[in-house]
């Protein structure tokens, strides 16, 4: 049987992570604990999270395996010394590449990050650079996402809207179910809602696009039901509220109208860089893998983000399949 296809369209930036004690005061320098770099953009980091924890790790295990979903990564990066390197790092984790362009006179997205060590929270400067260079005409066909057509298309909010707009009208005309991670999130218009298959945003995106205050959202008697009406009256199908160390709330307007709380379990934090990226990722490939329990589901997909933030990077920290307990490999 030929692998089921999940395609992700977005960004791939060059990651610049200092760690810091703390965030300097305006005005202030402050000696850093270190300095890094490595392959991120929201859309590079949801690739390989969803190829890894599709997977077991190549190292434990002997001789090929079983693939029982392909990930393609559709981008741009530039043409400098990062793009060469972010390529490669996504096919380090078995990601078809073939649909990344290189674009001349342009530079790779980078986002600079700031690591809190007392925390493990992280502030990101990002400039996108050629991740802006996609544009709505480039996918006005289905064959812009791939052949054959894809069981799943992914989206962020780190390549251009009217482009993400785009493709989420280009994939409903062509049956393809869309995964929406509006991040980072900006105010919508209702069509990007209207028929989505499934909508995962965190506590301040989703305030953003119910024109909340994010410290309304983050109370903690907060009822996400409320919230959740709104976003399934809007058209969305699925919802799911990533709600940080608290867990994850979900809903449905499908399967029986189900919703739910998750708690999340206790971990040591090291660093949060890539653990939204890692949850898309594992709600992905149970939902393609045709997972139905949504609780079961969103369960899991707080585990494998767990599993990241107990490392510091971003893809480097992403864990593979077999390293998330109860996610069930085909």
């Amino acid at each position: 049987m030929a692998p089921k296809t999940i395609t992700i369209i977005g960004s791939l930036n060059a990651d610049l992570v200092t760690v810091t004690p703390r965030v300097p005061s305006g005005g202030e320098t402050l000696t850093a604990s270190s300095f890094s770099t490595g392959s991120g953009g929201k859309g590079a980091n949801q690739a390989v999270a969803t190829a890894r924890l599709s997977r077991p790790n190549p190292s434990s295990t002997s001789g090929p395996q079983p693939v029982s979903i392909a990930v393609k990564m559709v981008g741009a990066v530039g043409a400098d010394t990062f793009g060469p390197t972010l390529i490669t790092s996504l096919q380090e984790s078995f990601i078809d590449t073939t649909s990344i362009s290189t674009i001349p006179n342009q530079s790779t997205g980078v986002a600079v990050i700031l690591v809190e060590s007392s925390s493990g929270e992280n502030r990101i400067l990002l400039s996108p650079g050629a991740n802006g260079t996609l544009q709505p005409d480039d996918f006005m066909s289905a064959e812009c996402l791939g052949s054959p057509l894809p069981d799943l298309v992914i989206l962020q909010l780190e390549i251009p809207v009217p482009t993400m707009l785009q493709i989420i009208r280009t994939a409903k005309e062509a049956g393809v179910p869309v995964l929406l991670n509006p991040a980072p999130a900006v105010p919508l218009p209702e069509e990007a809602f209207q028929g989505l298959d499934h909508l995962v945003v965190n506590e301040s995106e989703a305030a953003i696009l119910t024109g909340r205050a994010v410290e309304e959202v983050e109370a903690e008697d907060f009822q996400w039901d409320v919230v959740a009406r709104e976003f399934l009256n809007r058209g969305v199908k699925n919802l799911i509220v990533t709600l940080g160390s608290k867990g994850a709330y979900y809903a449905s307007s499908v399967g029986g109208g189900k919703s739910g709380f998750i708690k999340a379990e206790k971990i040591k934090v090291v660093d949060t860089t890539a653990a939204g990226d890692t949850f898309v990722g594992a709600y992905a490939v149970q939902v393609v893998n045709g997972k139905e329990d949504m609780g079961e589901v969103v369960k899991l997909a707080c585990k494998a983000a767990g599993k990241t933030c107990e490392k510091s990077g971003a893809q480097s920290a992403i864990p593979w399949g077999d390293e998330v307990g109860g996610l069930h490999l085909r």
